[in-house]
Formats: structure tokens, C-alpha cells, sequence
């Protein structure tokens, strides 16, 4: 309760195994441990091997399924986050990272052992705190790069602004394809694909909180098309811009 998790194991998994959540209260995070699967990342279903570490932020579809054939492994957290908190995973965080996932899976193996055997209090609360701490680091990107901390910083205040690769790197100060292959690598997406991401979310805190028409909200995030802005919302969210609001 203290760090706001609300679920956490290990799975072994087989195929026809799957879990889909349309709109889940709280970030979630899952480390591969071993074998592969696939997971709905951003609309897109990606393959999903030992070592990768994926998360996904709170209100948005997510999925997973394991492959015929093929064991799956995996850890994994899921938070319980009310509205007025700040989420674990938001904007800025990464989609998926290479490294990590071996150090989380041992925090919940650690976890469990202790659980299932002496059950002390104290280790318990160590093995939790150490889990929260090690999901905290990981969903926060650009620890060693100031240059894109303060663009995507930027951006985010900026939203309405036609973005463009070219004008992202020369912000960052930096070529468009080292700046593409510096996203792909600490978030999993390329720049404009972070770019939509962002818009994304920002445009959920204001059909949450606002009664501004969807055109409105569109063009407040970037979007001169209602509809080109409902299909991006449909793809990421996994249900149109009206449909969302109705849940409120």
C-alpha cells in the first residue's frame, strides 16, 4: 500500500495463455526471464524475449500471449495509481529496455522465497521497497543525458508545435539519426514515435478533466485532424476519444 502496488508475481505461461486489460488503474511493468511471447505495446504486437524489460503507463490497452510452442517466463508488477497520483510510467518512460529485467525478476523471486517461508515482516517490507525502487529507476529515462531530459521537457510543454525529426534534433543538439538511435535504444520508440505518445497522454488528462470538444483537445496536442487524432488515440489507448470520455 505504501508504494501503491497492487499485484505482483512470477508466471510461467503456455500458449493459449493471454490477458488483455482495456483500462488498468496503475502502471505495469514485465520482465522476461526466459523463453518469448508477445505484447501490445503502443498498438503494435512485439516480440517479447528473455532480458527485455517493457512497461506501460495506467488507462491505456495492454496485452500479452504466449507463442505456441514456446514457455514463456516472466515477472511482473502492477500498480494501483488513483487519478490525483502521479504514475510510475507516464510520458517520458520508456516503452521497452534491454536491461533490467534479470534485476527485477530476483527482487519478486526474493520476494516470494521470503514469503513462502519464514514470512518476516522486516524482510517482506526490504524485498517490496527494493522492487518499488528498482521499478522507480527504470521508468525514468535520460539519467546521464541532460540534452534530452530538457527536450522531451520541452516538447511536452509544446505539444501543439508540428514536430518534426529535424526540428527534435537540432533542439537536442544533435543529428536526426543519432537522436533516432539514441530513442530506439533508452525508449524503445523512435522520436516521433514519442512524440505521438506524449500527445497521447496529454490528450487523456483532458477528456478526464476538461468538457473540451475532441477537436479542441486535438489541436491542443498537436492534431489538425479530429480524425487523424482519433485513429492515433484508438491505436495507443485501444478506444476512440468519446468512448474514453464515457468512462469518466
Amino acid at each position: 500500500m505504501a508504494h501503491h502496488i497492487a499485484w505482483l508475481g512470477l508466471d510461467t505461461v503456455y500458449a493459449p495463455y493471454r490477458r488483455v486489460r482495456l483500462a488498468p488503474t496503475g502502471s505495469f511493468l514485465l520482465a522476461a526471464l526466459e523463453g518469448e511471447g508477445r505484447v501490445l505495446l503502443e498498438g503494435r504486437w512485439e516480440r517479447v524475449t528473455a532480458g527485455s524489460l517493457c512497461l506501460a503507463p495506467p488507462r491505456v490497452l495492454n496485452a500479452f500471449h504466449a507463442v505456441p510452442g514456446k514457455p514463456w517466463r516472466f515477472a511482473w508488477v502492477r500498480y494501483h495509481e488513483p487519478p490525483w497520483l502521479k504514475p510510475l510510467v507516464g510520458a517520458a518512460s520508456p516503452l521497452r529496455l534491454q536491461q533490467g529485467a534479470v534485476e527485477l525478476g530476483r527482487m519478486v523471486e526474493g520476494l516470494r522465497d521470503e514469503w513462502t517461508a519464514a514470512r518476516d515482516p522486516a524482510q517482506v517490507h526490504h524485498w517490496v521497497s527494493l522492487l518499488h525502487g528498482a521499478a522507480r529507476r527504470v521508468a525514468r529515462p535520460w539519467q546521464g543525458d541532460s540534452r534530452m531530459s530538457a527536450l522531451w521537457e520541452a516538447v511536452v510543454q509544446e505539444l501543439a508545435n508540428d514536430w518534426k525529426l529535424t526540428a527534435l534534433a537540432a533542439r537536442a543538439c544533435v543529428s536526426a539519426e543519432h537522436l533516432r538511435r539514441l530513442c530506439l535504444r533508452e525508449l524503445g520508440r523512435t522520436p516521433m514515435e514519442h512524440v505521438t505518445y506524449m500527445r497521447i497522454q496529454r490528450a487523456q488528462d483532458l477528456l478526464e478533466t476538461t468538457d473540451d470538444k475532441i477537436d479542441v483537445i486535438a489541436s491542443q496536442v498537436g492534431y489538425h485532424s479530429g480524425v487523424v487524432f482519433a485513429r492515433a488515440f484508438a491505436r495507443c489507448v485501444g478506444m476512440t476519444p468519446t468512448d474514453y470520455r464515457a468512462r469518466r
